[in-house]
């Protein structure tokens, strides 16, 4: 089996700060995967430590590492700066696509993981 992320393969791109990456966020990986034969992660990177970004993104990436160890090959991490607007062209070939989660997955706060986290929870 191939354990290198492939170029050319069909690729779902996954944005977002992932402070810290969680249960919710993998069930999202997992979907994306689901439809794709790997994911791209992009991670944003606010470059500033704070209440809402606590953790770095060498931090961020090895903890995704960890929660997706069984899927080697089939993402990549790439750091991109804070996304204030993704758009494209016309009809430029990939779908735009929300994904419906369970009640008890969207339930799933990084917020809040974060505040018990500072708390020693």
């Amino acid at each position: 089996m191939n354990k290198k992320f492939n170029w050319k393969n069909k690729t779902a791109i996954y944005i977002g700060r992932f402070q810290p990456f969680h249960d919710g966020h993998k069930k999202l990986f997992l979907n994306a995967l689901k439809k794709n034969n790997q994911v791209a992660i992009l991670v944003m990177d606010s470059y500033k430590i704070n209440k809402k970004n606590p953790f770095t993104f060498k931090t961020v990436k090895k903890n995704i590492l960890r929660h997706l160890s069984k899927f080697k090959g089939k993402f990549i991490i790439i750091k991109i700066p804070v996304v204030s607007e993704v758009i494209y062209g016309r009809k430029v070939g990939y779908k735009i696509r929300e994904v419906k989660v369970s009640k008890k997955i969207e339930k799933i706060s990084a917020t809040n993981i974060r505040e018990n986290i500072l708390n020693g929870k």
